[in-house]
């Protein structure tokens, strides 16, 4: 059995966008959540784009922005424009009802950066992230 795709480079960026998301749910401080939710997002860019999953790149390309977006632009206007984004997004890259999930899952985060804060973000954020390691798992 080969297991040298544990050791290729979207592995390495996986592993890489994982560390950073444990690190963000280990903020107390939401700036910062914030900010370690962006390098969790930028390494998952790489690795799905190493992948090939053009929805999941694009999905978090726009949860990329959308993090650092929302250190700066915590407004209702900016945060619906990320979910129109996410759901244009969705529509146009669509290939079957797995992309849904990194859709629902770019869609909740960006609710919980923008209009929530403290313990009810990082719930909201936790459930999207579920959404993303069911979409990984399948």
């Amino acid at each position: 059995m080969d297991l040298s795709w544990w050791f290729s480079p979207a592995q390495w960026l996986g592993y890489a966008a994982f560390a950073f998301g444990m690190a963000c749910f280990a903020q107390m401080d939401d700036r910062r959540f914030k900010l370690f939710m962006a390098l969790e997002c930028a390494a998952y860019v790489g690795h799905f784009a190493l992948l090939g999953q053009g929805t999941a790149v694009a999905s978090t390309a726009v949860s990329l922005a959308r993090s650092l977006a929302s250190l700066k632009l915590r407004t209702p206007a900016v945060g619906g424009f990320f979910i129109a984004l996410s759901g244009a997004l969705g529509a146009w890259l669509y290939s079957g009802p797995l992309s849904l999930l990194p859709i629902a899952s770019s869609c909740i985060g960006t609710t919980a950066l923008f209009f929530l804060h403290g313990l009810r973000m990082r719930v909201l954020m936790l459930l999207g992230t579920l959404l993303w390691l069911v979409n990984n798992l399948l």
